[in-house]
């Protein structure tokens, strides 16, 4: 069995005593509770409902002065980074309260009868959604909180009426139970079973796999490695009764300069892109790592701009030392591909440097290899010979969660094509900024086509990454007592 140990970020050295994995019978007892709890909680109100995600969001800030030291020990993320994601999961927490409270989660579809026979006539039909029942939740590496114990996912299964098991994430072990053992007070104090929320842990794939298995878990999801994701995947479609697996995946996440914004301020973008890249050590499901230039003084202006600006980066340490590696293996996979270095950045130990390569779009096109996402401080990028080339770049990527295109100011054809090639190929598409970022609100959508996410219709952030929890149902001649329930599960 794979030993669970909390790790000390920037030093490596153990923290603690080891953990203990969970067991196949610690599994079943989590989606036996949460299946048990799922009877009372699918039919819950939306006050029900909103009330425990604002407790829920309370005890976080409450535990704020244990909850952030702890966290900075396990991932080296800092504490302005940190006490921001706290305030982040707690935000969506109270979001998913007030889309509970609305009732969104109820709403309905009132298709009345019409009389005579079909097609046009049909009988009285209202079209309601309800829970799915319990989730597997896999806690992501690089979000400690947001992406966590309480993340988006737990907080829109919950909204939902969805109960929830955690599958903890082995790089932050302490704080995930710190987290649980709080959830665990607030269940207690409204009256809730312990089974809504439940827990599971362990470093190997043991755990995971047998969580996902279990025949009571009725959807799945995830934030992490295409591999891992994949996998997965895998196991939630080959049980007897497949069920729903949304998996937020790897993503190269284009970023398109075009000569005229890089005329224009390309100093001032060079520098904003410097940091975007290096934000976080790289580690974002969103970071750049693909630039789409184009042949052209203002390009080689721009890379001369941004090789010093990155060079002036200096990343914390890695979320893990198996990310570390990953990462040094990542960028000279790239080199044996065919890309050559413009900056290797030595970092001071355990933390990398930041990266910078670049290869013709040509030969982007046609190695594959290329188009693998390097997870940590680095950046590849893609020299187009002209603006015809760059929809055949983004073309060759597949999926993203995100496609930049800077310039595309004016409306000719080519700028129509790259946009039109951007939305093709991923879920969010900006025009200012970088993509190192991703708001909490109605409009989003984070996730993108394979290898982006496993279920592109939906999203993992955002008021929309409710749906993925309910299932419609379509009510026919309903009896009066049915309807009045306003679209609340009986």
């Amino acid at each position: 069995m794979n030993t669970l140990q909390s790790i000390n970020a920037r030093t490596g050295e153990a923290h603690g005593t080891p953990l203990t994995p969970s067991t196949a019978q610690d599994i079943d007892r989590a989606a036996t509770a949460a299946h048990a709890a799922f009877d009372a909680w699918g039919r819950s109100s939306g006050e029900q409902r909103a009330a425990l995600l604002r407790a829920l969001a309370d005890g976080l800030e409450a535990e704020r002065e244990t909850l952030v030291p702890l966290a900075d020990l396990e991932t080296a993320l800092g504490p302005v980074r940190l006490n921001g994601e706290l305030d982040r999961t707690t935000f969506q927490l109270r979001r998913f309260a007030d889309i509970a409270l609305r009732g969104e989660p109820f709403a309905v579809l009132d298709d009345p009868a019409v009389a005579g026979g079909p097609p046009a006539g049909h009988p009285a039909m209202v079209r309601q959604r309800v829970p799915l029942g319990p989730v597997a939740m896999f806690a992501a590496s690089n979000f400690p909180f947001a992406f966590s114990v309480l993340g988006g996912d737990t907080a829109s299964a919950l909204a939902a009426g969805c109960p929830v098991v955690v599958k903890a994430h082995p790089g932050h072990p302490g704080l995930s139970q710190v987290v649980f053992a709080m959830i665990q007070r607030v269940l207690q104090a409204q009256g809730l079973p312990a089974g809504l929320i439940g827990f599971v842990q362990g470093a190997g794939i043991e755990v995971g796999v047998g969580l996902i298995r279990h025949p009571l878990i009725a959807a799945g999801a995830f934030t992490g490695s295409t591999r891992g994701g994949a996998a997965l995947q895998a196991e939630a479609n080959a049980r007897p009764r497949p069920i729903p697996f949304y998996g937020e995946l790897g993503s190269i996440n284009p970023l398109v300069a075009l000569p005229a914004a890089l005329a224009a301020k390309g100093a001032e973008l060079a520098t904003t892109l410097a940091g975007s890249i290096s934000l976080g050590c790289g580690q974002f499901c969103t970071n750049p790592g693909l630039l789409v230039l184009v042949d052209g003084p203002e390009t080689d202006a721009f890379i001369q701009q941004l090789t010093p600006a990155l060079a002036q980066q200096k990343p914390h340490p890695m979320l893990t030392a198996g990310m570390r590696k990953a990462f040094d293996a990542g960028v000279q996979a790239l080199v044996d591909a065919g890309a050559s270095s413009l900056l290797q950045g030595e970092g001071v130990a355990p933390a990398p440097g930041p990266q910078l390569l670049q290869v013709s779009a040509q030969r982007f096109i046609e190695h594959a290899e290329l188009r693998e996402e390097v997870f940590g401080p680095s950046s590849l990028i893609v020299r187009c010979a002209s603006l015809a080339e760059v929809p055949q770049v983004l073309a060759a990527v597949g999926g993203s969660l995100t496609v930049t295109v800077w310039g595309a100011d004016e409306d000719t054809a080519a700028h129509r094509a790259i946009v039109r090639s951007a939305t093709q190929i991923a879920g969010r598409v900006l025009f200012a900024g970088v993509p190192t970022g991703v708001a909490v609100t109605a409009a989003q959508q984070h996730g993108g086509p394979w290898p982006a996410s496993t279920s592109p219709m939906t999203t993992s952030v955002g008021d929309a990454a409710l749906e993925r929890f309910l299932r419609p149902v379509c009510l026919q001649d309903a009896p009066v007592w049915l309807l009045a329930r306003g679209g609340v599960p009986c």
